[in-house]
């Protein structure tokens, strides 16, 4: 019986866990997706070429590996499908779990419905339907993938629910859907997603018995996640290693190495706290060096320096073996170059993450700066100044950094 590796991502998502999942993909036989929607976006470029996922496992760019979306992931049909149109012959190299959960286009106007009436107090949210999707899951009045199989049934369920809940879709001003172009609809996703749909968690441990080489994926990162993130402003799934048990099926002997990625600084999509957003024009360096805007959604992301509080907190959780430094090539430039190694809280310092960050301020330790680390491929050749950064690094989140990379191209990684 063979162990699955696990990519996570260590900050408030947006690390770049496509380009890593993508380099390890290259060495593996499955690479299967646990958990989150599409409003996670992973940007992978492959000579020159940029891919936009958001629901396909990245794994889908090596041609010798097969591809698992599993149960813990809600899918919406219309987006997955579009997203397929990049790609051919994916017949038996893409399983869609029959127990993942239908992201439908009500979904979507319920998520905007009630991020409009939350005025200020807006999570910020995508507005792709994720959480309204997850609380249908959760409150058992979801539908799943398997529902696909007979159409009048789905459909007759979903007009029954919108019945139902008729007050709170006329206060949201959603318009009850037509069975028939319901089941229209419905019919279509059925003729397009029936090829990949499988019982997954049977297909998991088979893979895992025949001592396959398998890569589980992540949506998102852990300070985002609906438990150990910064709640409310979180997303609505489990983000840590620990979800993939439960989004594949696996328990906690199934899961091997664990490879943790965070940037060589921090962003964050949205509302809620983030203690080392910089408002000022390293900032903005940052978000214009980095393209710092979201695959999904196209807004302009937080930006700010490292915090390892944060990210030693991350580790912790996950059970790190390695981390993947990723755009270190972004911080190219900077004389002087800032980690949050502390915060402080009501007049008190403290070196972990509390209940609530909202008031937490960052405590910085200020490194030196370097001119050039875009496109360098051997750790020796990085600037010293660059590497003792790395270094340093590694002695405040306790854990190796094996894995680093220097610019957006799949080559351009130094593995330590």
């Amino acid at each position: 019986m063979s162990q699955a590796q696990i990519v996570v991502g260590l900050q408030w998502g947006d690390e770049g866990k496509g380009k890593i999942v993508d380099h390890m993909a290259q060495r593996q036989e499955y690479v299967c997706r646990f958990a989150g929607g599409h409003n996670a976006g992973h940007t992978i470029v492959v000579d020159g070429k940029k891919f936009a996922l958001h629901l396909v496992p990245s794994g889908i760019l090596n041609p010798n590996a097969k591809n698992i979306v599993g149960n813990g992931v809600v899918l919406s049909p219309k987006d997955f499908i579009k997203e397929l149109t990049q790609f051919d012959n994916l017949e038996g190299r893409l399983f869609v779990s029959d127990k993942a959960h239908l992201l439908l286009p009500y979904h979507a106007g319920i998520d905007q419905a009630l991020e409009r009436l939350k005025g200020k107090g807006a999570i910020g949210t995508t507005g792709k339907g994720i959480g309204p999707a997850y609380s249908d899951k959760v409150a058992r009045v979801g539908h799943r993938i398997g529902e696909l199989l007979d159409t009048v049934k789905l459909a007759t369920k979903i007009v029954n629910y919108f019945e139902q809940n008729s007050v709170i879709f006329e206060a949201l001003d959603i318009t009850k859907p037509n069975f028939d172009e319901l089941k229209n609809e419905l019919d279509g996703y059925k003729q397009e997603l029936l090829p990949f749909i499988t019982d997954t968690t049977q297909m998991m441990w088979q893979i895992l018995k025949e001592e396959k080489k398998v890569l589980l994926e992540g949506a998102q990162g852990t300070m985002l996640d609906i438990d150990h993130g910064t709640y409310p402003y979180v997303t609505s799934s489990t983000t840590i290693s620990a979800g993939a048990c439960s989004g594949l099926g696996l328990n906690p002997k199934d899961i091997g190495k664990v490879t943790g990625i965070a940037k060589a600084y921090c962003t964050r999509v949205g509302n809620g706290p983030f203690p080392s957003e910089d408002l000022g024009n390293n900032g903005n360096k940052i978000r214009e060096r980095g393209h710092e805007f979201g695959t999904t959604t196209g807004r302009p992301r937080r930006c700010g320096w490292f915090d390892a509080v944060a990210a030693s907190h991350a580790v912790r959780l996950n059970g790190v073996d390695q981390i993947a430094l990723m755009k270190l090539d972004v911080l190219d430039g900077f004389e002087e170059v800032k980690v949050c190694v502390a915060y402080e809280v009501d007049g008190k310092r403290i070196d972990y993450v509390p209940y609530d960050l909202e008031d937490a301020k960052p405590v910085y330790k200020t490194f030196q700066g370097w001119q050039k680390s875009e496109g360098v491929r051997e750790f020796d050749k990085l600037p010293q100044s660059t590497q003792d950064y790395i270094v340093a690094l590694e002695e405040m989140v306790g854990a190796k950094i094996g894995i680093i990379s220097t610019s957006p191209d799949r080559d351009d990684t130094i593995i330590r």
